[in-house]
């Protein structure tokens, strides 16, 4: 019997797997900054306090005259980001710091996939489990594959319990 075009007949055919990402969706957390902006603008607590808010590709800048502002401002970007549904462990926050003409800021990085050290630590995790599955480190992801559906649940499950202290999404589901 000859195989099927495109079908591949080596032992994955049996294998289930999916992958874990980090992913945040960027328009979503341009939208967050786009509604901060409008509220520090607006706000009576914030008028004339020279708060404001940008961002480039995956940085975040908060400015004020204050720091109790400049954490009033975090406060409100974490809040509009959670309305957007992106992971508060995506953020990640830096030191707030003087800046120019005594004014502070405070830079917020936007974690997208997952870094070596966490795929690493990850891979130990899913191994330390127990569970018959393969992990391996994929990029800024980690695929875990198994004869087993019921074995990927379960890695699934341990790795929703453990707090790897970043946003985790699991993808790609293949039967």
């Amino acid at each position: 019997m000859e195989p099927i075009a495109g079908y591949h007949t080596d032992v994955a055919k049996d294998q289930s797997s999916f992958d874990i990402v980090s992913h945040v969706e960027m328009p979503e957390v341009a939208n967050a900054v786009d509604q901060t902006r409008r509220e520090l603008a607006q706000r009576f607590d914030f008028k004339d306090t020279g708060t404001s808010i940008d961002r480039d590709d995956k940085l975040i800048e908060l400015r004020s005259s204050t720091e109790d502002r400049l954490k009033a401002a975090l406060e409100v970007l974490k809040e509009k980001a959670v309305r957007r549904e992106i992971p508060l462990k995506a953020l990640s926050c830096g030191p707030i710091q003087p800046a120019a003409k005594g004014t502070c800021r405070q830079s917020v990085h936007v974690n997208v996939g997952i870094p070596d050290e966490k795929a690493k630590e990850l891979v130990r995790f899913i191994k330390g489990t127990h569970a018959k599955v393969q992990s391996q480190i994929q990029g800024d992801q980690v695929r875990v594959s198994a004869k087993s559906k019921d074995e990927l649940q379960a890695v699934i499950r341990a790795v929703r319990e453990h707090d790897f202290g970043i946003a985790l999404q699991f993808v790609n589901m293949r039967p």
